[in-house]
């Protein structure tokens, strides 16, 4: 996947908005591989319906979201899987980890569907992020920033064209926020891949090639 197009794209609770002062809804822009882009937003102005649209989970939009030249509507369900497992990572504000595996395991889990990553390499992620004492802690027993560092780990074990991180730095601190940057930055710069990062705050360090109103 080398692009995603949004073309007039307008989520349905947006419909009758008039005065909706965006660069992405209701407009033109194109997210290409390889290139980092911050997309900023108040609340409520539909940053996680963003997110969820690109991983199929929504669709209650006019206008048209292409991947590369094919409208997502189009998309059947094994295509969506493919979508998730081989173009598009995400990590999800909500975080989605198996409260009852350790840490090591929801990314381990994950790891052994792709092979993206030896248990060297994930254990190694794992030390830099300060999280080597919590390998065989229950992902529920976590806190909310130690589970923000295991949830973007699980993000970069598979195979992707483009990184989604939705709000990736809300719980950390500045120097895990750092560690996590360089960590993607690593990642992204081996796959050639392109990052999208969603914020309505604090913004993960990066030299962003664009920034976008939400």
């Amino acid at each position: 996947m080398h692009s995603i197009s949004f073309n007039q794209v307008t989520p349905r609770v947006f419909a009758e908005v008039t005065d909706l002062h965006s660069e992405v809804w209701k407009s033109q822009v194109t997210f290409e591989r390889g290139k980092k882009y911050l997309v900023a937003a108040d609340s409520g102005c539909g940053k996680s319906t963003f997110c969820s649209y690109l991983q199929g989970y929504r669709n209650d939009y006019t206008g048209q979201i292409l991947f590369d030249k094919t409208d997502i509507k189009s998309y059947a369900i094994r295509q969506w899987v493919e979508v998730r497992q081989r173009h598009i990572a995400m990590l999800f504000q909500e975080m989605r980890l198996f409260a009852e595996l350790t840490a090591y395991e929801n990314v381990m889990i994950k790891n052994r569907l792709t092979s993206s990553a030896s248990a060297v390499e994930v254990k190694d992620w794992f030390s830099r992020l300060g999280l080597s004492d919590k390998l065989d802690v229950k992902a529920g027993q976590l806190s909310q920033g130690q589970q923000q560092r295991v949830a973007l780990l699980r993000s970069l074990v598979q195979p992707f064209d483009f990184l989604v991180a939705d709000e990736p730095i809300s719980h950390l601190d500045d120097t895990n926020s750092y560690e996590m940057a360089h960590i993607i930055r690593e990642i992204i710069d081996k796959n050639g891949a392109g990052l999208i990062v969603t914020s309505i705050g604090r913004d993960l360090p990066f030299d962003y090639d664009k920034t976008l109103k939400l």
